[in-house]
């Protein structure tokens, strides 16, 4: 299996990883503020000097982009790209929506990657064209077929106001069953495993999407940022069931049926 290596050694450092920040956690952490308002704790550091560590040990010409300053070029067009602690928030707050992500950019494409989810031992992880897996389980998004029976998720409502779609959002989420809003990395992942159908991610960085993006779209989501893009570069995102595209692209004002670019 294509990647197969690089894949189970993700997973064992993302549980290592999940470890220590419950352990750190248990001691008792605060958040300190960065340049961009986002929090930071001990423990985001310490778990991205192990995963950066311990992935530059195994693969010594591979680069590494980090939330927390890990940065180092590839020499073999191959880049880890690490959030060790995706939710600070929640993770200071004690709320068990935090997760650790790892995951295996190649010539600009992410082809595998891991989404730890510590607090519940949650382990999913996906190779493209392998499939996504929870716990070794295969996952798959659900089957609703109507906005009308379908859960949204999302996260960042806070930052839309200045969105072009902010004055239409209100209307648009009441044509959904239920809507939530437990985090992205949670959001995500619930998405994939079928218990959610459509999720909006407003603010992120290239560490918040990189393994997310594959897990989902290997669970049979659609990815697309709000201009109509498919990039963990993009700063947002949209993912959702297919039979939900049309949903998706009335909220951002694309056309239906516009095909996102890779």
């Amino acid at each position: 299996m294509p990647f197969e290596k690089e894949l189970e050694l993700a997973r064992s450092i993302a549980l290592q990883s999940g470890e220590l920040a419950m352990r750190l956690q248990a001691k008792g952490v605060e958040a300190e503020e960065k340049p961009d308002l986002s929090p930071v704790t001990i423990a985001d550091q310490q778990c991205e000097r192990l995963i950066s560590r311990l992935l530059e040990d195994a693969f010594p010409e591979d680069g590494l982009l980090g939330e927390e300053g890990s940065a180092k070029p590839s020499r073999n067009g191959r880049r880890w790209i690490i959030d060790p602690i995706d939710g600070t928030r929640d993770f200071v707050r004690g709320a068990p929506l935090w997760s650790v992500l790892i995951g295996l950019e190649v010539d600009g494409i992410v082809e595998t990657g891991v989404s730890y989810l510590a607090p519940h031992a949650e382990m999913f992880f996906a190779t493209r064209g392998q499939g996504a897996f929870r716990n070794d389980t295969r996952i798959r998004v659900s089957a609703v077929t109507q906005v009308s029976q379908a859960v949204l998720c999302i996260n960042g409502l806070n930052h839309m106001v200045n969105r072009s779609f902010a004055p239409d959002l209100l209307s648009w989420m009441s044509q959904f069953w239920s809507v939530r809003s437990m985090g992205g990395c949670m959001d995500a992942m619930m998405l994939a495993a079928g218990q959610v159908d459509f999720w909006i991610e407003d603010t992120a960085k290239a560490w918040d999407l990189a393994p997310l993006k594959v897990i989902m779209e290997e669970a049979g989501a659609r990815f697309q940022n709000f201009d109509g893009g498919s990039s963990i570069y993009g700063g947002d995102c949209l993912a959702y069931v297919p039979a939900l595209e049309q949903q998706a692209h009335r909220l951002v004002g694309l056309p239906d049926g516009r095909v996102a670019a890779p």
